[in-house]
C-alpha cells in the first residue's frame, strides 16, 4: 500500500516531537503493509511550513530510516490550507505536491463550506496542479450532504478519506460518511493521516478491510496512490452503486 497523507516528520506540526517518533511511526506503517508513504506536514498560519524545512526534514528522515532498517519509502509532500493559498508561490506550491508530481493535497475544513473551493481548484487546475482534498467525510458540511462534493469531483478535484474514518475508529457518523463516499465515486484514495503510531495511527489494511471489495480496496490504497507518485492520470474509477441506501457498518 501507498499512504499519501501522513505527519510523520517531526518538530514540523502537530506531528511527533522527535525522530525516534517519527521513525516508530514509520515501524508502524510497515507492519501494516504500506510501502511507500508521504510526508504532508500542514501548511497553515499556525504551522507555516516552508517548502526548504519539509524538504531538509524528510532528508533526515530518510537518513534515519535506512539507518534503522526500515524499508519505507518516504515521498515529500505537504498538507495546504486553503487559506495558505495565496501566500504561497506557484513554486512553494509545486514544492509541496505529493512526491514532487502534480497533485497537491488541501485541508478540506473540519466546519463550514469553503465557497471558494470551486475557485481555488479551478485557479489550481489551470496552473496544471490537481487539487485532493483531505478528509472531507470528517466534515460537518459533508456528513451532512455528502453529494455536495460531486460538482467538485465532476470538475477534476480528488478526495482522500482517511483510514481511521472507514474502520470506525473516528466514530460511527464519520464512518457512515466515509462510506457513503467510497460507495458514490466521490473517494479516489484512502490515506492514515497519522500523527503517531497510537493518534490517528496508520490503520490502512483495517480500511482496506472495511470497504468490503477488495478490487475497490487495492484501487484507493495502492492503484490511485501509486498514479499520483508517478505523476499519470489516476485510473478510471467504476460506475458507482446505483442504490441510494447506504453501505451497512461493519464491525
Amino acid at each position: 500500500m501507498i499512504d499519501l497523507h501522513s505527519h510523520i516528520l517531526h518538530g514540523l506540526d502537530d506531528g511527533p516531537a522527535r525522530l525516534e517518533e517519527s521513525l516508530e511511526i514509520g515501524r508502524a506503517a510497515v507492519a501494516d503493509g504500506v510501502a511507500a508513504i508521504a510526508a504532508t506536514p500542514h501548511v497553515r498560519d499556525d504551522y507555516p511550513t516552508s517548502v526548504a524545512a519539509m524538504k531538509a526534514a524528510v532528508a533526515e528522515l530518510r537518513e534515519a530510516l535506512a539507518a534503522d532498517g526500515i524499508p519505507l519509502e518516504l515521498h515529500t509532500g505537504g498538507e495546504v490550507a486553503l487559506g495558505r493559498l495565496d501566500a504561497l508561490s506557484e513554486e512553494d506550491l509545486r514544492g509541496f505536491a505529493l512526491a514532487g508530481s502534480r497533485y497537491l493535497l488541501l485541508e478540506f475544513p473540519y466546519h463550514g463550506w469553503p465557497l471558494d473551493l470551486p475557485r481555488r481548484s479551478f485557479e489550481l487546475q489551470a496552473a496544471g496542479l490537481v487539487p485532493v482534498l483531505a478528509h472531507p467525510e470528517r466534515s460537518s458540511e459533508v456528513m451532512a450532504a455528502p453529494e455536495r462534493l460531486e460538482p467538485l469531483v465532476a470538475a477534476g478535484a480528488l478526495v482522500q478519506v482517511t483510514a481511521a474514518s472507514l474502520d470506525g475508529r473516528l466514530g460511527r457518523r464519520t464512518q457512515r460518511t466515509g462510506l457513503e463516499l467510497v460507495r458514490r465515486g466521490l473517494a479516489h484514495l484512502v490515506a492514515s493521516d497519522a500523527h503517531a503510531p497510537s493518534i490517528r495511527g496508520v490503520g490502512m489494511s483495517a480500511a482496506a478491510a472495511a470497504i468490503g471489495d477488495a478490487t475497490l480496496a487495492r484501487r484507493l490504497t495502492l492503484d490511485v496512490p501509486a498514479a499520483i507518485v508517478a505523476g499519470e492520470e489516476v485510473p478510471t474509477a467504476p460506475a458507482p452503486a446505483r442504490s441510494r441506501r447506504r453501505w451497512s457498518l461493519r464491525g
